[in-house]
């Protein structure tokens, strides 16, 4: 009897043991099943590509450079500089967001200032219903800095309703319709000026490079 108390609770013992590695396995695919949206997929993909914080700082002096062109010398250093700070930690590049500003305002000064005749405000020209929904007020969009954060809350709005596609997010950004098509080609246009401008400056410091490298 004695040996039967102790044999029964060893034979348990064993067919927990047996039984664990099924029910971590169990728990393991239930923690593999994923609700990742089609937008949360885009982002991670966004993010893997792993843009390295020296490519941001490419974008920031072509940006600047470009800006320049629009505004002063000053204004469009600011400007490049709020392009770098306003994107990081989100999935969107100082590209993204200096080709809205180009498209909205770069034939007005890229001006806080700057009104449509709509209504819309700012370098990045929120319309007030759509600033007041990202928490910020009319006079919130004649300060660079609270409407670039309004024009980025605005972008991942439209990133969300374009299911991750940051070309129609673009797009969306201006609405729909005719008008939406023609501001994505104007897009489209002040992006291939920008990856020109890229290449221009990448070209003349790889020149430095070698020249330095010869010397």
């Amino acid at each position: 009897m004695r040996k039967l108390l102790i044999i029964v609770p060893f034979l348990l013992f064993m067919a927990a043991c047996e039984n664990a590695p099924v029910k971590k396995a169990e728990l393991n695919l239930t923690a593999t099943i994923s609700t990742e949206t089609s937008l949360d997929r885009e982002i991670k993909s966004l993010l893997e590509k792993g843009i390295s914080m020296s490519e941001r700082k490419r974008q920031v002096a072509v940006i600047e450079t470009i800006f320049k062109n629009h505004t002063t010398p000053d204004r469009a250093r600011q400007l490049a500089a709020l392009c770098f700070t306003k994107t990081l930690g989100t999935p969107f590049l100082p590209f993204d967001l200096a080709e809205i500003a180009l498209a909205e305002t770069g034939g007005h000064k890229l001006s806080g200032a700057a009104v449509s005749s709509k209504g819309a405000l700012g370098v990045w020209q929120l319309m007030p219903s759509r600033a007041k929904s990202h928490g910020y007020t009319t006079r919130d969009m004649a300060n660079d800095e609270k409407c670039a954060e309004a024009a980025i809350r605005e972008l991942y709005s439209k990133l969300q309703m374009a299911q991750g596609n940051l070309d129609k997010a673009k797009k969306l950004y201006c609405g729909q319709g005719p008008q939406a098509e023609q501001y994505s080609r104007k897009l489209a246009k002040i992006r291939r000026s920008m990856m020109d401008e890229l290449d221009r400056q990448s070209s003349k410091l790889a020149m430095l490079d070698t020249d330095r490298t010869t010397r």
